[in-house]
């Protein structure tokens, strides 16, 4: 496949069969996972009546793919991608017909969710690891858009169509309902994407844990790398709005749900503007420049919530932040993953998507603590700030890489029109 000259439409990647499969894959996948965290809050909490153990299982949906992600991830690049996708969707799916079975004690659901949330690293990596080897030249970050895009509509979508099945049907039968999506991803996925050996060749791959330091040495060892990854995690701790929404829509407009409502939502349509606005009109050959900057540029709304803004002020100023965050974490994980060799792809890329997970766990709770002391919106300043202290080092350090060796990081449009 030849380098795609100039800047890609939507249109011209939905056009690729391949993305078509792996995006489609992604979307069940996630639309069942958000069902099923409903499902499993409303089992649990009925069986039980107990906000902390119902507050558990939720965080076991999240907090195994911490380990997964730095265990697993290597898997993605000793094997197939294709066949990895596979076995972790099938793998996710006996996990959570177990849960589903009638009767099972709550220790054994608590341990198979975790088991099944264990592979969802796995999957996402072995995923991004294979999209630079379909979608060429600027298609990727035109795909890493529409990914994101859709991804927020198919979350929100889930946890709503969640409530909505639930109220008319048992939890356990949606659980079936989210087991079944895994089996229509791994059909996708088998049917719609292209076999392809395993990255790292089977005699010059080092053993199991040595590809897991391998991987880390290769990303934190190169400056130009390292500052990619950090600026993906960086990314994580600024929408701490959306941990503290309750608090803020009290502070600014009584503790309305509309108004709460509002906060939640103001990330995911910034996010959806921002990678719009970013793969329709930012030429391909300047892209690669401005991750570190749109990370700077991201934590600048934040500190206007230091005035003390009211409902519409911060909504918009949490749009803008969403958005360019958005963009520069797109940028910023495109960039990186074509900079890793592909032998250890997979493994950097579930690095990189451990670190931006635990940041965000992390960002909520510490802002939760602070909203206890000072005002939501200082709270929100103060984030804002530590963002921009921590964006400068990254942005110049990037800068540096990029001067250092353009031709690495910056692809030569020119060249592949001509091609």
């Amino acid at each position: 496949m030849t380098e795609a000259p100039g800047r890609a439409t939507f249109r011209e990647v939905f056009g690729l069969a391949e993305f078509r499969a792996l995006w489609f894959a992604e979307i069940m996948s996630i639309f069942g996972d958000q069902m099923a965290r409903v499902a499993l809050s409303v089992l649990v909490f009925k069986q039980t009546g107990s906000a902390t153990l119902t507050g558990l299982t939720y965080a076991l949906t999240f907090a195994p793919s911490l380990l997964g992600g730095i265990l697993l991830s290597p898997l993605a690049d000793r094997f197939p991608r294709r066949n990895v996708m596979i076995a972790a969707d099938l793998v996710r799916c006996l996990f959570i017909l177990l849960v589903a079975v009638p009767a099972m004690p709550l220790w054994a659901m608590a341990v198979f969710v975790a088991c099944a949330t264990l592979f969802n690293p796995l999957f996402k990596a072995s995923q991004l690891a294979m999209l630079p080897d379909i979608l060429k030249g600027d298609r990727f970050i035109t795909g890493m858009a529409i990914r994101n895009i859709t991804t927020q509509t198919a979350q929100l979508a889930g946890f709503a169509g969640g409530g909505l099945l639930i109220s008319q049907i048992d939890s356990r039968v949606a659980l079936v309902i989210d087991a079944a999506t895994f089996v229509v991803s791994a059909i996708l996925v088998r049917t719609g994407v292209r076999s392809r050996p395993a990255a790292a060749k089977k005699n010059e791959r080092p053993s199991f844990f040595g590809s897991i330091a391998q991987g880390s040495r290769t990303v934190f060892a190169d400056p130009g790398l390292r500052s990619l990854l950090f600026v993906t995690w960086l990314m994580g701790l600024l929408p701490v709005y959306e941990g503290i929404a309750a608090p803020y829509s009290q502070a600014v407009f009584g503790g309305s749900t509309v108004a709460t409502g509002l906060i939640f939502a103001s990330d995911p349509l910034g996010s959806a503007l921002g990678a719009f606005i970013y793969t329709r009109w930012v030429p391909p050959g300047l892209k690669p420049r401005l991750p570190g900057v749109l990370s700077l540029a991201a934590a600048v709304p934040l500190l206007l919530c230091f005035l003390q803004p009211g409902l519409a002020v911060s909504f918009v100023l949490f749009v803008v932040s969403g958005g360019l965050g958005t963009v520069a974490l797109m940028q910023a994980t495109a960039t990186y993953s074509l900079g890793v060799p592909d032998a250890s792809r997979a493994q950097a890329m579930g690095l990189s998507n451990t670190g931006l997970t635990t940041v965000l766990g992390v960002s909520p709770l510490i802002g939760g603590l602070m909203a206890d002391h000072v005002s939501p919106q200082t709270t929100v300043g103060t984030f804002g700030t530590a963002g921009l202290l921590l964006a400068v080092p990254l942005a110049v350090a990037w800068h540096r890489s990029i001067r250092r060796s353009p031709e690495r990081w910056i692809p030569d449009t020119t060249a592949a029109e001509g091609a």
